[in-house]
């Protein structure tokens, strides 16, 4: 006889995916100063499990798509939201990065070929970012939607 194992999803599965973004230039109230500042369009990012698969911690990572960024912020996966507390170091190189009210949104995207999907946003900051000050913003929106394999969805 054949038993089948039940497959169990990761602590954080609520929350993780890949996500089709775009980065705005905000100021401290989260007004847009500067629309796709470095022209980048729709970029891929992802946010994922912990290796200690716990439900309040996970990755957030742009791929080097943006800026480079690799880092473990808190999250509840029952209010699907998420946050560092102030800077953390970026696992991808050294700098410190501040993540602030991330947030998704069950089925509160429309994709360009017009479906509904998840959507994602948060604020993100670096230390090594001389941007802010010299263009007037504080830090950039980063948000978009659940990427959906489907070659209409994809930029």
């Amino acid at each position: 006889s054949c038993e089948k194992d039940e497959i169990g999803g990761t602590a954080t599965e609520a929350l993780a995916g890949e996500w089709m973004l775009t980065v705005d230039a905000v100021d401290d109230a989260g007004n847009v100063v500067l629309t796709d500042p470095f022209g980048l369009g729709t970029v891929l990012g992802i946010t994922y499990n912990t290796v200690d698969n716990v439900a309040d911690k996970m990755y957030v990572s742009d791929l080097a798509n943006f800026w480079d960024y690799r880092v473990v912020v808190n999250c509840d996966c029952t209010a699907l939201t998420f946050s560092t507390d102030g800077n953390v170091q970026n696992e991808a190189y050294d700098c410190q990065v501040n993540i602030e009210d991330g947030k998704m949104l069950p089925g509160m995207a429309t994709t360009p070929s017009g479906m509904p999907a998840d959507s994602l946003v948060y604020y993100v900051s670096f230390s090594d970012d001389e941007n802010p000050a010299a263009y007037g913003y504080a830090k950039y929106k980063v948000s978009g939607y659940r990427r959906t394999g489907f070659a209409a969805d994809e930029p």
